[in-house]
C-alpha cells in the first residue's frame, strides 16, 4: 500500500520535471528519505510519526492534496497495524514495562516533587529547648556585664579608697 503511495509521489515528481536532490534540498532533508518513501521502505525510518509529517510536507511540496495522501498513509498504518496480534501487542507491553519503570522522562521545565521526610516533633521541642538556653545565657551574661558597668560608674570613689588602701 505504502509502495503505491510511493509510486504516485515518484510519478508527480517526475512529471514535474524535478530531481529527487532538488525535492531533497527544498525539503531540507536527504535525498536517501525521499527515495525511501518512493520505494515504499517504511523500515528506513526510526519513527513513524516523522515518516508522516514528511510524506505530508512532500506531497505539498509537489502540489498534491495533503490531506488524501495522509489518508492513504493513514490507511497504510491501520493496515500494518492491524496486522499485529494483540497477544504480540501483550508480549511486548510486559517486555517493556520494567524498562519504562527505569526510564522516566523528566522536562526540564518541572521538577520531580520529593516527599517531604517528618521531622518528629520532640526533635522540635528539643530544639526549642536549646536555644532557649543560649539566649537565656547570654541576656544572663549580657545583664551582668551591664550591672558591673553600671555599680562601676556610680561609685567611683569606693573604687579609689580601695585603691589607697
Amino acid at each position: 500500500m505504502l509502495k503505491e503511495l510511493g509510486e504516485f509521489l515518484k510519478e508527480n515528481r517526475e512529471n514535474q520535471g524535478v530531481s529527487i536532490e532538488e525535492a531533497a534540498e527544498d525539503l531540507q532533508t536527504e535525498a536517501i528519505q525521499l527515495e525511501n518513501i518512493e520505494l515504499g521502505n517504511t523500515r528506513a525510518f526510526k519513527d513513524v510519526y516523522i515518516l508522516k509529517e514528511l510524506v505530508k510536507q512532500y506531497a505539498k511540496y509537489l502540489g498534491l492534496d495533503s490531506e488524501k495522501v495522509l489518508d492513504e498513509f493513514n490507511d497504510f498504518l491501520f493496515e500494518h497495524t492491524s496486522k499485529i496480534s494483540l497477544d504480540d501487542i501483550l508480549d511486548a507491553k510486559k517486555k517493556q514495562e520494567p524498562k519504562e519503570e527505569m526510564k522516566k522522562i523528566t522536562s526540564p521545565y518541572t521538577k520531580e516533587r520529593k516527599p517531604r521526610k517528618k521531622i518528629p516533633v520532640r526533635f522540635f521541642v528539643l530544639g526549642g529547648i536549646v536555644l532557649f538556653i543560649i539566649v537565656s545565657f547570654f541576656l544572663i551574661r549580657s545583664v551582668g556585664s551591664h550591672e558591673k558597668k553600671v555599680s562601676n560608674e556610680l561609685l567611683p570613689g569606693v573604687y579609689e579608697v580601695e585603691e589607697l588602701v
